[in-house]
C-alpha cells in the first residue's frame, strides 16, 4: 500500500491524503477508493511502472528530435536526451550559495538533519519546524556550501505552519534568495528543488509545478501546498523550491512514497505566500 511520509532525518510529519483516514487506510465513503488491499497494492505498483514508462517515452521522444538533421532528414544521433534549459542552470548557480544544511542534536542521542535557505541580509534562515522537533529541540548547527559550520540561534518557530527561522552570525555571509511574487506560480512551470537529501549537500533536482492549492494533511494539521514532481527525499526538508528565475516559490516539506521506497515524483512545498507571512511574523517578534 502507499506510504505517505514527510521529510527530514528522521523522517518528518506524516502526509495523509484527504482520501485516507488518520490511520492511512482508504476511507470507504470516498468515491474512487480502491476496493481492497490487493487492489491498492497493484494500483500503486502500476502507477510506479507507468511513471518509468512515461519517463522512458519522453526521453526517447527528446532523443528522436535530436536525430533529425537540419533539412529534416534523419541523421546520426547528436545526444540521448534533451539539453538542460540554460535558465535552469543559471537558477541553480544563483540558488545553491544561499542554501544550507541544518543539523539538530538533542538529548539522548536524538538528531535530525534537513535544509534551509537565507532570506535576508541579516542572515536569517528559513527551515522546517519538524526538523527541530525531531532533534528534540537540541542545539542547531548550520553548514554552509563551503563547508563552514556555525551554531545557529532559533529566532522562532511556528509548528502549525511547519516553519522555523534561524539566524547565524554576520560572518557567515550567506546570499539571500529572492522570493517569488505572491500568486505568480503557475502549473507546468519548471522548478528546482535544492537541499541536502540523504546528507548530500548542494543537490539540485528538476521538475515542474504539478498542482497548486493541493489540500494535504501533515501531522495533525491541514495545509494548502504546491505539488511538484521534482525529486525530493529525506533531508530536502526546509530547502527551497525555486522557479527558472531563481525565485523561491515554496519550502519543500513532505513527499508521498509507495511502500516507503523514496521519492515517486509527488512532493509538497509550503507556498511562498504563507512562508513570507510566517517568517515576517517570527522575525518581527524575535528580532
Amino acid at each position: 500500500m502507499a506510504v505517505h511520509t514527510g521529510l527530514g532525518e528522521p523522517r518528518g510529519p506524516w502526509f495523509i491524503s484527504p482520501e485516507l483516514g488518520p490511520d492511512g487506510r482508504p476511507r470507504w465513503d470516498v468515491p474512487g477508493s480502491d476496493r481492497d488491499r490487493a487492489g491498492r497494492r497493484w494500483h500503486g505498483r502500476l502507477l510506479a511502472g507507468l511513471a518509468v514508462v512515461a519517463l522512458s517515452s519522453a526521453s526517447g521522444a527528446a532523443a528522436g528530435g535530436l536525430v533529425a538533421s537540419r533539412d529534416g532528414a534523419p541523421g546520426p544521433a547528436a545526444a540521448s536526451a534533451a539539453p538542460v534549459p540554460a535558465e535552469l542552470v543559471t537558477a541553480a548557480e544563483k540558488t545553491v550559495p544561499g542554501v544550507v544544511s541544518v543539523l539538530v542534536g538533542g538529548a539522548g542521542g536524538a538528531s535530525a538533519t534537513g535544509s534551509g535557505f537565507a532570506v535576508d541580509d541579516q542572515q536569517h534562515i528559513i527551515t522546517n519546524d519538524h526538523i527541530l522537533a525531531k532533534g528534540r529541540n537540541g542545539s542547531v548547527t548550520v553548514e554552509l556550501p563551503d563547508g563552514r559550520r556555525f551554531a545557529a540561534e532559533v529566532v522562532g518557530r511556528e509548528p502549525r505552519s511547519d516553519l522555523a527561522v534561524l539566524r547565524v552570525p554576520p560572518s557567515a555571509g550567506l546570499s539571500a534568495l529572492p522570493l517569488a511574487k505572491p500568486g505568480s506560480t503557475r502549473v507546468g512551470e519548471p522548478v528546482l528543488a535544492v537541499g541536502s537529501p540523504l546528507g548530500l549537500a548542494g543537490t539540485v533536482t528538476a521538475g515542474i509545478v504539478s498542482a497548486l492549492d493541493r489540500q494535504v494533511r501533515l501531522g495533525d494539521n491541514r495545509h494548502t501546498a504546491v505539488q511538484t514532481d521534482a525529486s525530493i527525499n529525506p533531508g530536502n526538508s526546509g530547502g527551497p523550491l525555486v522557479n527558472a528565475r531563481g525565485e523561491v516559490v515554496g519550502v519543500n516539506t513532505a513527499i508521498a512514497t509507495i511502500d516507503g521506497n523514496g521519492s515517486i515524483g509527488i512532493g509538497f512545498a509550503i507556498p511562498i505566500e504563507q512562508v513570507q507571512q510566517t517568517a515576517d511574523t517570527i522575525i518581527g517578534r524575535g528580532g
